[in-house]
């Protein structure tokens, strides 16, 4: 019996001693799926955010960025965060219109086809964009425009008319529409899978950035790129809003610090890449330039009827957003 004590009593010297070993924090690791390759300049991006927050919190919070839609499909990101299966992620939110109509704010034709154009706009719509991520859980932290988009195809294209017919990759509502207005066939397929979709004659054309066509190398399987800067989407990182109201205000400061240098970054690196694209597209082999006038009053006459057709299904919500982006011109 006596043994039995000493044992036990030296059991529990042990395990205090491993207690007061013990850092007074326990490390949170945090998965952060993304979309687009590891080489596209938003998961770049996002991988610098993480290491910022990772060295920032001394370790407390740990974030493993997953790109290419390893962990999560694209259209599956959104969920994830707010169903708690991930604590952060990034997602283009003009996919999820069918939940709210705000969320197109930043893929209607024409409205703002310039970088300047386009943060005025987010100006106008983040607090309604805040307000309905906030009802669904989420908590925004920072969020970065795409370049602007242009049409790819496999041929040359001068007219509305001559789209007739084309196999077109649809990623949410916004083009879909474009499709349908324009006599094409939407296909939806994610970004991981553009090139081989192009490749297999799934789709034939896709409107989208220099960026995208770069990333997936589409020069080998199309031949034409058209800079109609119908819009500028944007790709909005994301915490789940349970686990944000966990973090500290120390680490949350910490957070925040690391999002404005993210989204800073990510707007430059977005300017910076259009160009960049342009040239790797035309070394790859395409045919790169504006649109011809004809071309580009077919897309104007669609892009009104898009306008008309978001503003109605946006409501209220949606004219304020719009009357206060041309308040700021």
């Amino acid at each position: 019996m006596k043994r039995t004590a000493k044992l036990m009593t030296g059991v529990a010297t042990a395990a205090l001693a491993l207690t007061t070993a013990i850092p007074a924090f326990a490390a949170e690791k945090w998965d952060m799926p993304m979309a687009y390759s590891a080489s596209n300049f938003h998961s770049e991006n996002g991988v610098t955010f993480a290491q910022c927050v990772t060295d920032g919190t001394s370790g407390e919070i740990e974030i493993t960025v997953h790109p290419g839609g390893s962990l999560f499909a694209g259209a599956d990101i959104k969920r994830a965060i707010q169903t708690g299966q991930v604590q952060i992620g990034e997602r283009l939110l003009s996919g999820h219109q069918n939940e709210s109509a705000v969320f197109g704010f930043d893929s209607i034709p024409f409205l703002a086809p310039s970088f300047d154009d386009s943060g005025k706009l987010w100006e106008a719509a983040k607090p309604k964009v805040e307000a309905v991520l906030e009802e669904q859980n989420l908590h925004l932290l920072y969020n970065v425009p795409w370049p602007p988009q242009g049409l790819y195809f496999k041929k040359e294209v001068n007219s509305v008319a001559d789209m007739a017919g084309v196999k077109f990759r649809s990623y949410n509502n916004t083009t879909a529409r474009l499709a349908e207005l324009t006599g094409m066939a939407p296909v939806t397929i994610e970004a991981a899978e553009v090139s081989q979709a192009f490749a297999t004659g799934v789709a034939e054309s896709m409107i989208s950035s220099g960026a995208t066509g770069y990333d997936q190398k589409v020069w080998e399987s199309l031949t034409h790129y058209y800079e109609v800067d119908a819009w500028l989407p944007r790709n909005y990182v994301m915490v789940n809003a349970d686990v944000w109201s966990g973090v500290s205000d120390a680490n949350k400061e910490i957070i925040n610090t690391c999002a404005t240098e993210a989204e800073a970054r990510g707007l430059q690196a977005s300017k910076d890449y259009t160009q960049f694209t342009y040239d790797g597209l035309r070394e790859g082999g395409m045919a790169v330039g504006p649109a011809g006038e004809e071309l580009m009053s077919g897309l104007r006459e669609v892009g009104a009827t898009m306008t008309a057709e978001w503003l109605e299904a946006a409501g209220d919500d949606g004219k304020a957003i719009v009357d206060d982006f041309k308040a700021m011109k």
